[in-house]
């Protein structure tokens, strides 16, 4: 693996929508930033702080992600989300993610990743597509 290091770090910011509640996901009935909508901005802090650090043809997947949605937040404030590499065992990579509002921490995780080829596995779940069809 490139430039993977433990300490590479990311962080992302998204303004909450109605498309983001909990409501919208079918995850409960109230209009707030839902745990589906959490669940994905923490798994894309993850996925950014690795851009650049792969070999051409990797990436990572997820594979594992343990949260704690800590509090609500309100359609039409901000939300962040900050992941950092703590440890690299072969192609599993485990990120510790944080994630506040603007008042507060609403949510942490420890969240697996796995390195792979691409094509192979892109190749792989099309063969399963295939073999349903037969």
């Amino acid at each position: 693996m490139n430039d993977l290091s433990i300490g590479l770090n990311s962080e992302i910011t998204l303004s909450v929508t109605e498309s983001d509640t909990a409501a919208k996901w079918g995850s409960g009935l109230v209009p707030v930033f839902g745990t589906p909508s959490l669940v994905g901005l923490m798994e894309a802090a993850a996925v950014k702080a690795l851009e650049g650090c792969l070999p051409e043809g990797q990436t990572t997947v997820g594979g594992h992600i343990d949260v704690h949605h800590l509090a609500a937040t309100p359609v039409g404030m901000q939300v962040r989300a900050r992941a950092e590499l703590i440890t690299i065992d072969g192609r599993k990579l485990t990120f510790q993610i944080q994630a506040w509002d603007e008042l507060e921490k609403i949510g942490e995780a420890l969240h697996e990743r796995f390195v792979i080829e691409r094509e192979k596995f892109v190749t792989r779940a099309l063969a399963k597509a295939n073999a349903k069809s037969n």
